[in-house]
């Protein structure tokens, strides 16, 4: 018999799954109006790409081929899940695209249905694009299909202006989220340091979440505006600041700096669903959170002495929580 507990933890990451076929919290679309116009000077400038992780290798190879002939310089490509992982991702991501001088982003996406392709311009900070700004999309059930129709729209709209395009997709450029020192254990210091404890921005979760520091976290603390700055933050008096990451496992085990293999097909990670230490075995590609103490003045990164990425944030904060305590053999 199918017990109660494993149903809904299945229901968990079916849900989950279903998440990152869209894209997890990717909030570029929503702020969009589109329209049926090709974005001016789309091939005269620099674009930056973001896909959803179900497009192959094959697939962008067929892409960034047919955007070398459309005229579009797609100069980087980056896994939408990654790029919206986190704060600490996304700041790393808007440094890198000004230094690459980056002027459009092009977001693929695709469903049971469509293959689908915006094209939206880049204002240089955290937020990617401005509220109501215009986004030119390109859907068809056939990839193939698409390319072309974006291929026409292109070339008829106005002059090819970028050359030296590449014909395969440039993936290889690594984001380092953590500034200072990596370590695989807690920050015993946070025994006598203030935690600045980000509210989500959301009424129901930050009350879970107060509530939870409020049982749980046994030292000193308090609860912040997310996205202040380092100075912001030391003036409050608080020297660590809680951090999290959202997305599929083996790309926060990346970002984090912990070995991973290519073949890696599941991801083992402690839990406490009782209060004691138990083992939880979760696909590689699962979309969970994962939890970690930044030093706001250095930037090092204390990552826990186990892996305790789990799929809610829930459970995700309160394993690494538990770990913490029982370094310290606080009950």
């Amino acid at each position: 018999m199918v017990s109660l507990r494993s149903t809904f933890t299945a229901f968990l990451m079916l849900s989950a799954l279903s998440s990152m076929a869209q894209g997890l919290d990717n909030p570029i679309p929503e702020r969009l109006q589109f329209t049926g116009n090709v974005p001016a000077e789309l091939l005269a400038k620099r674009s930056c790409v973001f896909y959803a992780s179900s497009f192959t290798n094959d697939q962008l190879n067929t892409i960034q081929q047919s955007f070398q002939k459309s005229g579009i310089d797609a100069v980087a490509y980056f896994n939408t899940a990654m790029v919206f992982a986190g704060n600490d991702v996304i700041s790393k991501m808007v440094e890198h695209l000004n230094k690459r001088e980056i002027s459009f982003i092009a977001l693929l996406s695709k469903n049971a249905e469509n293959y689908s392709f915006t094209f939206t311009s880049f204002n240089g900070n955290d937020e990617f694009v401005n509220k109501g700004q215009p986004g030119w999309k390109v859907e068809d059930a056939s990839l193939n299909n698409a390319l072309q129709n974006i291929y026409r729209s292109t070339v008829n709209n106005q002059p090819i202006k970028n050359l030296l395009i590449n014909s395969y997709p440039e993936k290889n450029f690594p984001i380092t989220i953590i500034e200072g020192r990596r370590s695989d254990f807690f920050a015993i210091d946070l025994k006598v340091d203030r935690l600045a404890v980000p509210w989500f921005k959301d009424a129901a979760q930050d009350s879970t979440l107060a509530q939870f520091f409020r049982e749980n976290y046994p030292f000193s603390y308090g609860m912040v505006e997310p996205g202040l700055d380092k100075k912001e933050l030391r003036n409050k008096g608080f020297h660590y600041l809680l951090s999290y990451l959202y997305t599929e496992g083996t790309i926060a085990k990346e970002l984090l700096g912990y070995p991973i293999t290519s073949k890696e097909s599941a991801i083992t990670s402690v839990t406490y669903p009782n209060g004691s230490l138990q083992l939880k075995t979760l696909p590689a590609e699962m979309p969970v959170f994962k939890f970690y103490m930044k030093h706001i003045e250095s930037g090092n990164v204390f990552l826990g002495t186990k892996w305790d990425g789990d799929v809610t944030w829930q459970d995700a904060l309160r394993n690494n929580i538990k770990g913490f305590k029982a370094e310290l053999k606080i009950p």
